[in-house]
């Protein structure tokens, strides 16, 4: 990498500066060409008045110029608007860097006690790795970044990680998408636009192009020998109440066709904005050019397809104007025409559209990883491995710390292993179990982890750290433990996973709780398990002199002239040095 991440965005943020002041100036210019024009042509009206051709040619030419300058000031506001997004970009960005990312989106809708982990680990709510990561700008990508992150999936890892490399090294590429998407602004989703499509059923006789192409042309010629005194009027006003006979006989559908389309057209309109970024990049790792390939394999580009549709829905909603609404329709049978050319649309394209739009979403919740990435160059990507070792890490840490006050730790867990790790108060137990998950799910996800170096065999995770009770469900918290271990030692039958276990049984009495964790220890051995059990029950440790696939880890405490120091260092063997006592004399709590 040339430059650090915040050189980066430090150069984007005085750039777009610099390219919003030149599109405020050229807005400005715009608005008084705009103004000047207008007076223009009132001026030329007032003094041709009195010549009508004079008058009909100026306001013919101004209203031309005039809907020219009003498309040019659009182009400039959506440039203004696209800029200012960029500029929030890196702002934000910066912000990120510092560690101040408690005002973003914290996917606490995703929260769920009942999934395998992520209740468990900070994935998502205040101060949480989806918080810190989540750049995504549209719902349905949010949606899809959550469902990566929650997924378990341990599948194409190398691929994943080829694709966020690949993105990592597209900061602008990125940028100039999330700037894009981040404007997009539509009043249904897109999972909704093509459930609607998916479910349309035509109503335009097959004749009607065909039809409307030949009474267009007669009504033409009508209107000539009109204009040429060979028809009677009559015969013209008869000739359009034909037309808008025929056009009313579809009038009701018509109408719910242009109401439902009317909802879904700013989609397809802002939509093809992201797809035209998507077609335009060039890309080489597998899986984002099977991603591209889904909007690239037709004989037209999706975008230009989607902007096709959105000009079709944009000309069917013009019916709303009186002139074309009655007159077109009446000499052109306008409606039919428009309409079968978006039930040809439809039909010719509706399997698609998913697809697009997932393309879309992919590509929303994937440059969140990418962006990730960009951030932490100096974090690695673990390599995969198919020996007996699970994880073989060297300087992790936890990726939500702070690098200049973390504390990282060398640690290797061989397969069907189980770790016991005891440790003081504040020690850094439940810290080191979370930073060990994370490894686990951020790896199986194709990001780099907080490690400096890091070797896996990809498995999924199940944890039991923070069960609750529940009055609502009439749920005690030891029956809600039981549920849990249920819950894990059922899954760990159908497939192997990595088991994190903070101090279990915490909800029933000391002696009870010695003899169910070690059972339950016991049970986790003899089922070849991989995982940590975090206690500050020293006896569960003796398991380890009569089981081998059990090994004692603990982190100290020390107390030295009155004060209570952490190393937060891993160590092997068992913790001896416990702090609640201290801790309550030092706080005053107990004498």
């Amino acid at each position: 990498m040339s430059v650090s991440p915040r050189q980066f965005y430090t150069q984007q943020l005085e750039k777009y500066t610099q390219q919003l002041q030149v599109v405020k100036r050229k807005l400005a210019v715009s608005s008084a060409l705009r103004l000047t024009v207008f007076l223009v042509i009132v001026a030329g009206v007032y003094v041709a008045f009195g010549n009508t051709i004079w008058i009909l040619g100026i306001i013919a030419v101004g209203i031309g110029l005039f809907v020219l300058l009003i498309s040019r000031h659009s182009q400039l506001q959506y440039r203004k608007e696209l800029t200012q997004a960029l500029l929030e970009q890196n702002t934000t960005e910066l912000t990120v860097l510092d560690r101040a990312f408690h005002h973003l989106p914290d996917g606490s809708q995703f929260k769920d006690s009942n999934h395998a982990f992520s209740g468990d680990i900070d994935l998502f709510g205040k101060g949480s790795l989806f918080q810190y990561l989540n750049r995504t700008a549209l719902l349905s990508g949010s949606n899809y970044l959550a469902g990566l992150l929650t997924s378990n999936n341990i599948s194409n890892i190398c691929q994943k990680q080829e694709a966020v490399r690949e993105l990592a090294a597209k900061p602008e590429w990125r940028q100039r998408f999330a700037a894009v998407a981040s404007l997009v602004k539509t009043e249904i989703t897109a999972v909704q636009v093509g459930g609607w499509l998916s479910k349309y059923s035509s109503f335009v006789p097959k004749w009607a192009p065909k039809i409307a192409t030949v009474f267009s042309l007669l009504s033409i010629l009508f209107l000539v020998l009109y204009f040429l005194d060979s028809v009677s009027g009559y015969v013209v006003f008869g000739w359009f109440l034909l037309g808008v006979a025929i056009s009313g006989a579809y009038v009701k559908k018509v109408n719910r066709l242009s109401q439902d389309t009317a909802k879904i057209q700013s989609t397809f309109e802002q939509f093809h904005k992201l797809m035209l970024e998507i077609e335009s990049e060039s890309f080489s790792s597998e899986l984002l050019k099977t991603q591209q390939a889904a909007i690239l394999s037709e004989d037209r580009k999706a975008s230009t397809s989607l902007r096709k549709f959105a000009k079709m829905l944009d000309a069917l909603d013009q019916r709303n104007n009186m002139l074309v609404g009655v007159i077109a329709n009446g000499f052109f049978l306008r409606d039919l025409a428009v309409s079968h050319k978006i039930e040809g649309w439809i039909a010719a394209h509706s399997e698609r559209v998913g697809q697009w739009f997932e393309t879309i979403t992919f590509f929303d919740a994937f440059t969140s990883f990418g962006n990730y990435a960009f951030n932490h160059p100096e974090h690695c990507y673990p390599s995969i491995s198919e020996e007996a070792v699970l994880l073989e890490v060297t300087g992790a840490g936890h990726p939500l710390l702070s690098p200049e006050t973390m504390v990282r730790n060398d640690f290797r867990i061989a397969q069907e292993e189980v770790f016991i790790v005891t440790g003081a108060n504040m020690a850094g137990k439940s810290t080191f179990l979370r930073t060990v998950s994370l490894l686990l799910v951020m790896g199986n996800v194709g990001l780099p982890v907080c490690a400096t170096n890091a070797n896996y065999r990809p498995m999924k995770l199940i944890s039991s750290m923070r069960t609750t009770d529940s009055l609502a469900d009439e749920a005690s918290y030891f029956f809600s433990e039981l549920q849990r271990l249920k819950f894990i030692v059922d899954s760990i039958q159908q497939e192997p996973y990595c088991i994190i276990l903070d101090e279990i049984l915490k909800g029933t009495n000391s002696t009870d709780k010695a003899i169910g964790s070690r059972k339950f220890l016991e049970r986790l051995v003899a089922g070849n398990s991989t995982g940590i059990i975090a206690t500050h029950d020293l006896s569960l440790c003796e398991v380890a002199n009569r089981l081998p696939e059990v090994t004692n880890y603990y982190f100290d405490a020390q107390i030295d002239d009155d004060e209570l120091y952490f190393d937060y260092q891993l160590k092997h063997g068992v913790c001896q040095n416990m702090n609640a006592s201290f801790l309550l004399k030092k706080m005053n709590i107990v004498e």
